[in-house]
């Protein structure tokens, strides 16, 4: 396992396309490889696509990933959107939202990160200025 010195952090701003979260998940295994932390590339990957697809599907402006060493051995995955709305499962009560029905084609992206995470969280991001506000969905692995 590579160890981290100094701390990095990436951030992958992305337009409303469709080609996106594709470009974002190249992204992430190309930071991680060349980090040393490939073994994390499966879980870290399932998480960004998870949080990429629910920013792409649920709001309509840019999103962006952010990949952040929090420690040797363990990274934080986050996705910015314009929405200031925190899905159920995420907010800081940590309600769960309902498992929808086995035949729903959609609605499992969350459950699945809260399930595959060690840690998951949002922020609600106020507008300051140039920027945006909206809100940062995230989940750490190790």
């Amino acid at each position: 396992m590579a160890t981290v010195s100094p701390p990095w952090a990436y951030t992958l701003h992305l337009p409303h396309d469709p080609h996106a979260p594709g470009i974002a998940r190249a992204t992430l295994r190309t930071v991680l490889a060349a980090h040393g932390l490939t073994e994390l590339t499966p879980t870290a990957e399932l998480l960004a696509s998870e949080l990429l697809a629910n920013a792409h599907r649920h709001t309509a402006g840019p999103y962006a990933l952010r990949l952040r060493a929090m420690e040797p051995g363990r990274l934080r995955v986050a996705v910015w959107d314009t929405d200031p709305s925190v899905p159920p499962g995420f907010g800081a009560d940590g309600a769960s939202a309902a498992v929808p029905p086995t035949d729903a084609e959609g609605g499992r992206g969350l459950h699945l990160v809260r399930a595959c995470a060690d840690s998951w969280g949002a922020s609600v991001l106020r507008e300051l200025g140039a920027s945006k506000g909206g809100k940062l969905l995230w989940a750490e692995c190790q």
